[in-house]
């Protein structure tokens, strides 16, 4: 009952599921892996920071990535210009970043966050750095660029207000060697509030998260309609082979009648010949008669 499966229509039905459910799975479990890739980073990046870990030299955890964000780093020297930052939002309420270069014992210059005041920017109001050699010990963060969430990037901002802390904003405003990176300081001062450490970019729960969930789904569903169709198949297929065994399958187009009808037609086609060939025969006898007669009755004596 089962040879169809030997079939070449079966071969290639065959051949189709097996390596259609092992790709389709194998899909699937690597999606699923993308999305808990993404929730344990979205974890440490939340979690860990800025927590009771030592203090590292700032140097050792440069450049910024996904695991120095956020790490607590030092660094040595004396401060210089200070800028604020306008428009930064903190515990839902609307103020600006007293943002103090930082000219370190390196040679190069690195943007500490010192604080956070609320309401409109004011130089006025945002504390003088302290004088002299300090060590400054804050929470590493990447640069930020126009499309960083809470940026001013628009422009048009006063002189003394940054719209965007990074290098890039910064290089036509100061003649320093910078760094590439910022640091804010956990621990408030001088009335300041202390900013928060963001979590780095391409590591919180988003859209692109849910996309790897929705996808491992898709690709689980893939593997168990395949499978179903396959069965759905198989079954019609028996199912078929049945019925013309126990002879309900619908009889199509009688054969027999087509054979009797050919017989028939080739019997009347024959007889139809055969009579005219004795027709032919007799003709031929009468005519061949007719000069035997005729030659008689010419040479009878009268």
């Amino acid at each position: 009952m089962h040879r169809f499966l030997l079939t070449p229509r079966w071969w290639g039905i065959n051949v189709f599921a097996v390596l259609s459910v092992p790709f389709c799975l194998f899909m699937g479990t690597w999606q699923l892996g993308r999305f808990e890739d993404r929730v344990d980073t979205h974890r440490e990046a939340t979690s860990g920071r800025p927590g009771a870990e030592t203090a590292t030299p700032l140097d050792s955890l440069l450049p910024v990535d996904k695991k120095t964000s956020g790490r607590l780093a030092t660094a040595s020297g004396e401060y210089a210009e200070q800028f604020l930052v306008p428009e930064r939002g903190l515990d839902g309420k609307s103020g600006f970043y007293v943002l103090t270069l930082l000219r370190t014992d390196g040679g190069r210059t690195l943007p500490v966050v010192r604080g956070w005041l609320p309401g409109a920017a004011d130089a006025g109001r945002a504390p003088a750095p302290p004088a002299g050699r300090v060590e400054v010990t804050g929470a590493l963060q990447a640069p930020e660029n126009s499309g960083t969430k809470g940026v001013h990037a628009s422009g048009g901002l006063p002189a003394g207000q940054l719209g965007v802390i990074g290098a890039a904003s910064l290089v036509n405003l100061v003649p320093y060697e910078l760094y590439d990176a910022w640091v804010t300081v956990q621990t408030g001062a001088d009335g300041l509030t202390p900013v928060p450490a963001a979590a780095p970019s391409d590591t919180g729960l988003d859209l692109k998260a849910f996309q790897n969930l929705g996808y491992t789904g898709e690709w689980f569903v893939f593997s168990a309609f395949v499978l179903f169709m396959w069965f759905r198949l198989y079954r019609r297929e028996v199912e078929a082979i049945r019925d013309a065994e126990a002879g309900l399958a619908e009889p199509g187009p009688s054969a027999g009648s087509a054979e009797a009808g050919t017989t028939e037609s080739g019997t009347v086609t024959a007889g139809t010949a055969e009579a005219g060939t004795e027709a032919e025969s007799t003709d031929a006898g009468t005519a061949a008669a007719a000069p035997a007669g005729a030659a008689a009755t010419a040479t009878r004596p009268e």
